[in-house]
């Protein structure tokens, strides 16, 4: 037996230090954009030769096609499009949003500043960031950082409840309780001490909570079902998939497929597109993270009840079959 022990022990860190190498160095090393929705405003005669040389960028971005530059500010506060080129007499201008992206907002003004000038354009560029991120958080480091964070206060959330025992309706209260006060917490810091983050507080303490519970839940109903294996199970799904994949660095349009597209379905993902809606877009395209989180919860949530009930009618027929055994035959 302890032999066996050894020789899993031999194969299975090896294992588990491949998958994290490939699951946070593989997209790291493709990122690139991938239908990266880019905006292109002004009369569809002056904007033809621009959208034709951003398409040659075969795969690289989303052309959205929008008739002036008040409309293009628009969708770009809409989170439609992650910027947009205006074309002007005086050339082509770029809007940003440093604020959805600092990596895609220098991403653009790269490949369009190359574009002005494979094309014999000599003046500089014009760059106008029309969402900025917060001035104590230019690169965007910090709301970033906030995804593992939640992610091990979920796990650890979950994993408190499933080892001392908590069922049913106290476990529900105590996870729902500890991801409340996350919330706090996380605003507290995030909004208040280090000013990173520039939008309502409460809603941003909401964001923070219900990240949070959609991972404790998961790891506390999975755990209710399986055993405390599932604890294992749901963190090696969000700390080895979920961050990696989540996108919060650069952006999921960054990423290679399906892996920008996975990385939204879970929590992490959810929580760093939910976070920028929230802070600095006035809750822009934050319907689907949100539903994604809430469903995340709420199944985990319906779990815990669920194993709780099963394992109290299992307890409750336990007495009646003893009692069958002990009955004289006859």
């Amino acid at each position: 037996m302890s032999t066996r022990r050894t020789l899993a022990v031999v194969l299975l860190v090896p294992l588990l230090a491949a998958l994290a190498l490939w699951a946070f160095a593989w997209p790291a090393a493709r990122t690139a954009p991938r239908d990266l929705p880019l905006g292109v405003a002004g009369p569809a005669t002056a904007t033809a030769q621009m959208e034709k040389a951003l398409r040659q960028h075969e795969g690289a971005f989303e052309i959205h096609h929008y008739a002036d530059e008040a409309a293009a500010r628009d969708a770009i506060a809409d989170r439609t499009v992650y910027g947009a080129v205006v074309v002007t007499a005086q050339g082509p201008e770029l809007l940003t949003a440093s604020a959805a992206s600092p990596v895609v907002a220098q991403l653009l003004q790269q490949a369009v500043a190359q574009q002005t000038a494979a094309s014999g354009g000599g003046a500089e560029v014009k760059v106008t960031d029309v969402v900025p991120a917060s001035a104590n958080d230019p690169r965007g480091a910090a709301l970033s950082s906030s995804v593992l964070p939640l992610a091990l206060a979920g796990i650890i959330a979950g994993a408190v409840v499933t080892v001392v025992g908590l069922r049913g309706f106290r476990a529900v209260v105590a996870l729902t309780g500890a991801a409340a006060l996350v919330g706090v917490v996380a605003a507290a810091l995030a909004h208040s001490w280090l000013d990173v983050l520039g939008g309502n507080w409460w809603a941003e303490a909401g964001v923070f909570a219900l990240s949070t519970l959609a991972v404790s839940a998961a790891v506390a109903g999975v755990a209710a079902l399986v055993g405390t294996a599932g604890v294992g199970v749901v963190a090696l799904l969000v700390m080895f998939l979920g961050n990696p994949f989540s996108g919060a660095s650069s952006a999921p349009q960054l990423l290679p497929e399906p892996v920008g597209t996975v990385g939204q379905w879970l929590p992490p993902g959810a929580s760093a597109s939910l976070l920028r809606s929230v802070s600095f877009f006035d809750g822009a395209a934050a319907t689907g993270p949100v539903l994604t989180l809430s469903w995340w919860a709420a199944l985990g949530l319906g779990a815990v009840v669920l194993g709780s009930a099963l394992k109290g009618r299992a307890r409750s027929g336990e007495p009646a079959v003893a009692e069958r055994e002990l009955m004289p035959a006859g």
